[in-house]
């Protein structure tokens, strides 16, 4: 709602657990909108999923002057235009639908509210559709398991994220496993179910060989009503069998992935899914979503042919399901999605993929700079000084004999974010191998000193016992020119050398420790007040 109050138009990503109340804040976002006489659009992936919102929201918003429509296949042509006509006309306040909302014959002249349900069910193409309509418009997507890129997005600070964490009252996680095909097996489990007088979801991806599957099942269990349901039936037998399993006239529903987008069946609390090696990710995180949606323990069993021979990325996929089968994981299945298939592109078609060239890890800091600079946030160069040392400055094998443990200290040492982190390092190997020979001493000034100058963005520095040699680079904005122009008149032996480097002498009456210390003293004034500060 603080959202829709800004005067920038909201872009925010809900990502919540299946059936843990996404819907509702969509619901009531809606209701804000219409009551203010604008006009909300939500669209939806399937004919099923559509139809059921449409009875929520009328029977939600029944005693309130607010006007539901629905445009899916489900209704009649007829009664499509009357639909139609009346959003042109501005008299529908809440218009729910499928991709049939995206046809252009569709007009919402009042138009302040676009609402994405189950997002990870729509193209690239589909959300090109939704840019044209959504200029000005608040948006507002739900997903339990988003798709890597539109994660990827939320996470780059390109759009807002909220999660909802908090299960519903007497919600229970439905207990997971993988069976190998097995007759009997699978028997238990259907008869188990009914016994209790609950329902089954038995999903099977190809509407090619449903029938026979539908037969499987009737074999299996004789004196169960198996009904079936995929997205090629006609209107009225799907509206038919889904109304019907809804009311309890069916036991098992057999069906394809249609069911997987946010349907709520509270009676239904066995979920087999048939072929699991053929579906992806977030759909298996998604379908076993559909169960456990009451008080009541649900069961989810994932059937594979051979539990021995499934390809890398199907075992892959089975293991993260298995060990995410705590209440509101969802996210957390979303990012593994994004760890296994990769972050896609933000422009252009592709969803998933990894920056091959690039590297991810570079690629998220360029896209940070980007989204910093279309912010209007000052960008801070973040500069690691390269080191050309003309001096004895490391640990001396004499002073630790083990290599390995001497690799150990010079990691403790060079990973030390702050001078006072490093000095609790080097306190440390005080006490373990005695007091320290030069070059140790040398070495530890020397990471003190490349920390401050990385802060200063010299981009590379030669340091002799004598004098350093400091190079900055292009585009720097910590230092200020007049400032350096100050120091090189005031200290004797200062220099400046072309194209862009500083030289300075140390003194030749103190150590080089102090000689450097004295050096960032006098570097502190060139520095720009803006510029980060050192920890050190």
């Amino acid at each position: 709602l603080a959202d829709m109050d800004k005067s920038e138009p909201m872009d925010r990503l809900v990502c919540g657990d299946v059936g843990f109340g996404k819907t509702e804040v969509a619901l009531r976002a809606a209701f804000r909108a219409a009551s203010e006489g604008r006009q909300v659009a939500l669209l939806c992936p399937t004919t099923v999923l559509a139809e059921q919102h449409y009875q929520t929201f009328r029977a939600r918003l029944a005693g309130f002057p607010v006007t539901v429509g629905l445009l899916s296949r489900f209704v009649p042509r007829a009664r499509q235009k009357e639909v139609l006509k009346a959003a042109a006309e501005g008299q529908i306040d809440i218009l729910l639908g499928t991709h049939r909302l995206l046809s252009s014959d569709v007009s919402l002249p009042n138009l302040s509210l676009l609402i994405l349900d189950e997002e990870q069910r729509f193209g690239v193409r589909h959300k090109e559709k939704l840019k044209a309509l959504k200029k000005n418009v608040d948006v507002l997507t739900l997903t339990a398991t988003p798709i890597p890129r539109t994660l990827q997005l939320s996470m780059s600070g390109i759009r807002d994220l909220s999660v909802i964490e908090t299960a519903p009252q007497d919600r229970k996680p439905v207990a997971t496993a993988v069976l190998r095909r097995d007759d009997a097996t699978l028997r238990t489990v259907l008869e188990r179910e009914l016994a209790r007088e609950g329902q089954v979801f038995w999903v099977y991806n190809r509407v090619q060989g449903l029938e026979r599957v539908a037969e499987y099942v009737r074999k299996l269990v004789p004196t169960a009503r198996v009904g079936m349901a995929h997205g090629q039936m006609s209107e009225s037998e799907l509206e038919s069998n889904m109304h019907k399993f809804w009311h309890g006239e069916l036991d098992v529903l057999v069906c394809t992935a249609i069911v997987e987008s946010g349907l709520d069946f509270p009676r239904a609390n066995t979920l087999v899914v048939d072929q699991t090696q053929l579906f992806g990710l977030g759909q298996l995180y998604q379908l076993r979503g559909r169960v456990g949606r009451s008080d009541r323990q649900a069961y989810a069993f994932f059937v594979v042919p051979d539990t021995e021979h499934l390809s890398e990325v199907a075992e892959e996929r089975l293991r993260i399901i298995m060990d995410m089968d705590y209440l509101g994981a969802g996210f957390q299945v979303a990012m593994e999605d994004l760890r296994l298939r990769g972050a896609g592109n933000i422009l252009g078609e592709v969803q998933s993929g990894h920056m091959g060239r690039v590297g991810l890890d570079l690629y998220l800091e360029m896209l940070e700079e980007a989204v910093a600079r279309l912010k209007g946030t000052p960008v801070t160069q973040d500069v690691e000084t390269e080191l050309n040392l003309g001096l004895p400055a490391h640990i001396p094998q004499s002073y630790i004999e083990d290599g390995r443990e001497r690799l150990r200290c010079y990691k403790a040492l060079t990973s030390a974010t702050s001078g006072a982190a490093r000095e609790e390092v080097a306190l440390s190997m005080r006490d373990r191998f005695g007091s320290f020979p030069q070059e140790l001493v040398n070495f530890i000034a020397v990471l003190d000193f490349k920390q401050f100058l990385s802060h200063l963005q010299v981009q590379r520095a030669d340091i002799y016992l004598d004098h350093v040699r400091l190079v900055w680079g292009d585009g720097q904005t910590a230092v200020q020119p007049e400032r350096i122009l100050q120091l090189v008149a005031s200290m004797k032996g200062a220099r400046m050398l072309p194209p862009a480097s500083l030289m300075l002498p140390l003194p030749a009456d103190k150590d080089f420790a102090q000689g450097l210390q004295g050096l960032r003293q006098a570097l502190e004034n060139i520095r720009t007040p803006e510029a980060p500060g050192d920890t050190a």
